[in-house]
């Protein structure tokens, strides 16, 4: 009850903001039933498919960059598990629209929000044998219902920041039972494992199996999805383009300011600008424009493939889900979110390809696998517009410089894959009938 209070007092508190996401860039206008309802009996009988009456594993991702990760292990786990069906959640629009893309709508839905009500009716009616959650989304209520009705609960590619775990010991009295509940963490580093241990998960139910994105990393160029954006872009073999990739606010002008600087001197460069959040869009066009470019939107202009690319147009990639894509059609590669404060975003997607990649400051988010990188001379940290500058400078100078640490990158990616196969048979051990010594009280 007092979780519900919480709750309800924060959404309340919270309205305003969220009508004007609502009004302004079209967000929170999908899903509210089962967010605030559950999910109804058909409509897990619909996801649940062919199989109503089988055990069935709940997958949640949270958003984008974790319906990502599921790729690769929803077909391990329908190569190993054909009977069981996989139902998929997601918090955010952005989020669900890409798992409809990759998974189909009919095995897709909304995540409840953590009331009581809500997430008692959805696990109800799902009836789930297992209960996985991306990286980290602890939610009290529903882990609560969910081992009060012998679902096990397995956290997968687990990552808990120092900060993220100062939180959560701040309020052990809440938090601690939560933690105590999980029946399974897969945890990204032994550094993670420690913090979810002080935070109450017991050792024993905690193993290393690393980053699941190493194993989402791509690992050649040459497959459909790059190709074919490749000549929608109209690349020349001669050009050599510049993709700046889950971008925030600052860092788009910043980019253009040095790619304005560059291309006078460098007539092969060109740039890919690929903001993070979809209500920035318009804004970042208007950017370009503002710097005296002409923006070419991936939504809306055609394809350049029998046009002539030219340095004063910036391709900008106002569509979600690409991005994965995009940095395949660049040889350099510079990550977004890592130049203010909110962390940074995954280079490994960039790494898979053998960029050289370049981020900057900011990059607590993925802190373990930027200095994997950057003692291996896969990667560079860069501090302002001006160390950024050089590193492209040194890029298009020298090539041989770039493909070493292109090929450095992708030298770390493939030494670490493997997460995946580790995950699924942690899951495995859950799934099977006669199997009982993972199970755990809540």
């Amino acid at each position: 009850m007092f979780a519900n209070a919480v709750y309800l007092i924060a959404l309340t508190a919270l309205s305003p903001w969220i009508l004007y996401r609502r009004v302004r860039h079209g967000r929170y206008r999908r899903g509210w039933r089962q967010k605030l309802l559950g999910l109804s009996r058909a409509d897990a009988h619909r996801l649940r498919g062919e199989s109503p009456t089988a055990d069935c594993i709940w997958l949640h991702a949270v958003s984008v960059g974790e319906v990502n990760l599921l790729g690769g292990l929803v077909k391990r786990l329908q190569a190993q598990f054909p009977q069981t069906p996989i139902v998929i959640s997601s918090s955010t629009d952005t989020g669900y629209d890409l798992a409809v893309q990759r998974f189909g709508t009919e095995r897709v839905f909304f995540c409840p929000l953590d009331f009581s009500w809500a997430v008692q009716r959805t696990l109800a009616n799902l009836e789930p044998k297992l209960l996985v959650l991306a990286e980290l989304e602890l939610w009290p209520n529903l882990i609560k219902t969910a081992r009060q009705r012998n679902t096990d609960v397995i956290v997968i590619n687990g990552r808990l920041s120092h900060r993220s775990a100062a939180g959560y010991q701040r309020f052990s009295w809440l938090t601690r039972p939560i933690f105590t509940s999980l029946s399974s963490v897969q945890c990204q580093d032994e550094s993670s494992a420690d913090r979810f241990v002080a935070c109450g998960t017991p050792r024993s139910r905690i193993a290393i199996s690393g980053s699941l994105k190493f194993d989402d990393a791509p690992q050649t160029r040459e497959c459909v999805d790059v190709q074919s954006r490749a000549r929608w872009a109209g690349i020349d073999p001669w050009h050599m383009v510049w993709v700046v990739g889950s971008t925030q606010d600052g860092e788009e002008k910043m980019a253009l300011e040095v790619y304005r600087r560059l291309c006078g001197r460098h007539s092969e460069l060109r740039l890919i600008l690929v903001p993070r959040h979809p209500e920035r869009f318009d804004r970042v066009a208007q950017l370009i424009d503002a710097e005296g470019l002409l923006a070419h939107r991936r939504s809306r202009d055609g394809s350049l493939e029998d046009l002539k690319w030219t340095a004063d147009r910036v391709l900008l990639i106002d569509t979600i889900g690409e991005l994965r894509h995009w940095w395949g059609v660049g040889q350099i590669a510079t990550v977004g979110g890592t130049f203010g404060d909110r962390g940074g975003q995954n280079m490994l997607e960039p790494a898979g390809y053998g960029n050289a990649i370049a981020f900057g400051p900011d990059t607590r988010n993925f802190a373990d696998i930027a200095e994997r990188l950057l003692d291996a001379g896969g990667a560079v940290r860069v501090a302002n517009p001006i160390e950024l500058e050089a590193f492209l400078e040194r890029c298009l100078t020298d090539i041989p410089a770039a493909d070493s640490l292109g090929r450095a990158a992708k030298q770390v990616v493939e030494q670490h894959r493997g997460a995946s196969e580790r995950t699924v048979n942690a899951i495995g051990r859950f799934l099977a009938p006669d199997d009982q010594s993972q199970r755990h009280a809540a």
